[in-house]
């Protein structure tokens, strides 16, 4: 019996996911289901997958930052990526991936890609060595920001600061961009958890350390970024900056 998890923020790919492995795969046994990658890397060390078919796309992470989250010696577990973008699906694959999924799945690439999953298994291939080691060197960590118009797909580290609006956050890049996105700033300080540039200095504002200035406390406190923006921070807040 091979042991698998599906992880993905979209609950009716898992459901069909995991329909589909039953009827074609029946040899395949779900141990958990996880919308994002934080829960993905929780019950990849306590329930220890043989697989795990892994969104590519996902709310604050890319499921390409899987592998930075395990040791070498961690990692005794294989990846099938699914994704809806053709872009990351050949990037997946180059990278030595065991495989990849378009979506929607459909049940004859399902089946091969398990079949080959199965031959690489048995002999002893591992190939996500070769995946971490390629990318450690080409990943660029991006987070999907969806408005009424457009898709956004935005690189961390342009992202200078988030002011929340409400039930709105406002992402202001390093461009002089900004991108009004209907999420409230709780649900991004969540998605961001994993990410210790991202600091939530005060109820309004999170910032991209790599930015901050300077701070300043001659008109209360406040941070100064590299382009004159000023914030207010909260007193208690000031050490998370370094």
């Amino acid at each position: 019996m091979i042991t698998a998890i599906l992880v993905d923020d979209e609950v009716n790919v898992r459901n069909l996911l995991r329909m589909l492995l039953k009827e074609h795969c029946p040899d395949i046994s779900i141990l958990a289901e996880c919308s994002n990658l934080p829960e993905a890397v929780k019950s990849i060390r306590k329930d220890r997958p043989n697989l795990v078919f892994l969104d590519i796309e996902m709310p604050g992470h890319s499921g390409l930052d899987l592998l930075d989250f395990f040791n070498d010696e961690e990692i005794n577990f294989n990846i099938i990526f699914t994704t809806a973008y053709s872009e990351y699906a050949i990037q997946a694959f180059e990278l030595s991936a065991v495989g990849y999924l378009m979506k929607p799945i459909k049940p004859d690439k399902l089946k091969e890609t398990i079949e080959r999953y199965k031959k690489l298994e048995k002999k002893g291939v591992q190939v996500l060595d070769q995946l971490k080691h390629n990318l450690q060197h080409t990943q660029h960590k991006r987070i999907t920001l969806i408005t009424k118009y457009k898709t956004y797909f935005v690189a961390l580290d342009t992202i200078m600061f988030i002011k929340g609006e409400g039930a709105y956050s406002e992402f202001n890049l390093s461009g002089g961009e900004k991108i009004l996105v209907s999420k409230n700033l709780k649900q991004y300080e969540d998605m961001l958890a994993l990410e210790m540039r991202f600091v939530r200095i005060s109820k309004q504002n999170i910032i991209n350390k790599d930015y901050v200035l300077e701070i300043s406390k001659n008109d209360g406190h406040q941070v100064i970024l590299k382009n004159n923006t000023s914030l207010a921070i909260s007193p208690d807040k000031e050490h998370l900056l370094f």
